[in-house]
């Protein structure tokens, strides 16, 4: 694990662990949640702080999905979970490219496997200042033909200080009992969060689409916004009414996309070309 430090920001990465995050505080306050002991001692992915999203973000149904022709079966990666989810980048060892003392270069070179057929190269960037913490994420192709390609981040925020969520998106999916999207339209009165609405009064683990690439955390010490660049089109927002955290996961494309070849393009997978690079950056930006 690498520890880069701004001022009074730190923040710990774990390459080895799927390149995330075990935590990050500004003086005595943790901006995301700290990660729970098996994170650092057995590498579990699902107790880290944050960890990038890629070659897909959120769920691909049951593992499945037809590619140029092609039936392909992947490997499950939730425990008996019938989907898989997340993509691949979480549950892998990355590579430190370069490293200084407020930033970091990771990289992961994938061939083709039972987790995904396509081989990429991806990199994700750390970069730590006193005014924000910068993630830029890419991943380019190297595929013979055009491959299916989605990046994002999954950061867990921590409940402590009641925190609300502000943020403008012009739709949102429905989920199903399968928990995929099922119906697409405007966001309901109970879901919007043009006014900034508790946490505690919401239950989501939903993809809104149309975000203007902007979020707003008010949670007194642990404030934050987030600014995410034009590739992030869509935003997943889980507030699980049994966890301690809730998370705001910019997302290129909606959840099991790759599965729904009539969906608008802002919506859809990118597909990139060989040796074509996919990439975004997001802002971490505490309250001043």
């Amino acid at each position: 694990m690498l520890t880069l430090r701004s001022g009074e920001s730190s923040l710990v990465v774990a390459p080895e662990h799927g390149a995330g995050l075990t935590g990050w505080m500004v003086g005595r306050t943790s901006l995301l949640r700290r990660a729970l002991p098996q994170a650092a001692i057995g590498g579990d992915p699902h107790a880290m702080a944050c960890f990038p999203l890629l070659p897909y973000g959120n769920r691909l149904a049951n593992g499945h999905f037809r590619w140029l022709g092609i039936d392909y079966h992947l490997k499950r990666n939730f425990g008996d979970h019938p989907h898989t989810i997340h993509g691949i980048g979480w549950q892998r060892a990355w590579s430190v490219a370069e490293a200084g003392p407020a930033s970091v270069i990771l990289t992961l070179d994938h061939q083709p496997d039972e987790s995904w057929p396509f081989a990429f190269r991806a990199e994700v960037a750390y970069s730590l200042t006193r005014a924000a913490l910068t993630v830029t994420i890419q991943l380019t192709s190297h595929h013979i033909a055009p491959a299916p390609a989605g990046i994002g981040l999954h950061p867990y925020f921590p409940k402590a200080n009641d925190p609300s969520l502000g943020f403008n998106a012009a739709g949102v999916w429905d989920n199903g009992p399968d928990s995929l999207p099922a119906a697409h339209g405007h966001p309901p009165a109970a879901w919007s969060h043009t006014q900034a609405r508790p946490i505690a009064q919401s239950r989501l683990d939903n993809c809104f689409t149309g975000w203007d690439g902007t979020a707003d955390i008010h949670a007194g010490p642990a404030s934050l916004r987030i600014e995410a660049s034009d590739i992030f089109r869509h935003v997943q927002v889980f507030t699980p009414s049994w966890a301690d955290f809730f998370c705001v996961e910019p997302i290129s494309h909606v959840p099991d996309a790759i599965n729904r070849p009539d969906l608008p393009e802002d919506q859809a997978m990118h597909i990139l070309e060989p040796d074509q690079t996919l990439s975004g950056t997001i802002r971490l930006c505490p309250a001043s």
